[in-house]
């Protein structure tokens, strides 16, 4: 799969993409499946809600699943991030975050690239995030929220919140977020179970409780130029996985082949 110019020149101006079904009904219950056996794992990997205890976060998948590591090869995914990135990407986090019906937490606003670079000491803001939605994603069951073309701000100051929610994050100051509010609209990434969405490691992004009764599960995969790596090994591989090969696409249907 390739991106078309169109599209190319609509990520470097918004600093992300939408894309509808990108990923089949049949291939999305694959995934599902897969979801399932890993949240099932009593593993450190599955980090969970502070007050339900529920999975917030499940990492390091492509390690605990076949599955996952065909889906972090899957061309749809491999190809336009090459289109991007670079030719020579290596897996840097493949992880599900779910917003569970009426307790899911929120993500407060941040940039990627923050915890890249001072958590694993990775130099430039070049990875990409790829996503794909595993439910409905809508307006009512905690959608990521995009500051359309913030990542034009660059790398901005943050602080590392240990306290809101159950997963330590690095934060845009509030102050910042008024700022960049002034001049790049606010959106949601919405779509049905299926749809694609890129980003880069600047997009200034966030998302608010889930307090709908439906579930929002997203699968997030991080590649990042291999040129462009880790310099720091201080978290757990299912962080920031420290396997620097390249990533060769797989076959369209590799979802699809029964798994061993």
């Amino acid at each position: 799969m390739k991106l078309s110019q169109e599209l190319l020149n609509e990520y470097q101006e918004n600093g992300f993409l939408v894309i509808p079904d990108l990923f089949s009904a049949e291939e999305i219950a694959e995934i599902r499946s897969a979801m399932d056996r890993v949240f099932d794992q009593d593993d450190p990997a599955n980090i969970r809600e502070k007050k339900s205890g529920v999975v917030r976060t499940a990492m390091g998948l492509h390690l605990r699943d076949e599955l996952f590591d065909r889906l972090i090869h899957h061309p749809r995914l491999v190809e336009p991030a090459q289109q991007i990135a670079g030719p020579e990407l290596y897996a840097q986090q493949a992880k599900i975050n779910v917003k569970a019906a009426f307790e899911g937490e929120q993500w407060q606003w941040h940039q990627d690239f923050s915890t890249h670079h001072h958590d694993d000491g990775v130099p430039q803001p070049l990875a990409l995030n790829l996503h794909i939605f595993l439910d409905d994603v809508t307006e009512f069951n905690g959608p990521l929220y995009f500051f359309k073309g913030s990542h034009k701000f660059g790398s901005v100051a943050t602080w590392h919140d240990t306290v809101s929610t159950s997963f330590a994050l690095w934060v845009v100051e509030q102050e910042k977020v008024k700022e960049i509010a002034e001049t790049c609209p606010l959106v949601a990434a919405t779509g049905k179970a299926g749809t694609a969405l890129i980003f880069g490691d600047c997009l200034v992004h966030g998302s608010p409780p889930n307090m709908s009764p439906w579930n929002r599960s997203i699968f997030s995969l991080i590649l990042n130029p291999v040129e462009n790596a880790h310099t720091k090994v201080d978290r757990k591989d299912h962080f920031h996985h420290r396997d620097l090969t390249p990533v060769q696409a797989l076959d369209d249907d590799c979802l699809l082949e029964k798994v061993a």
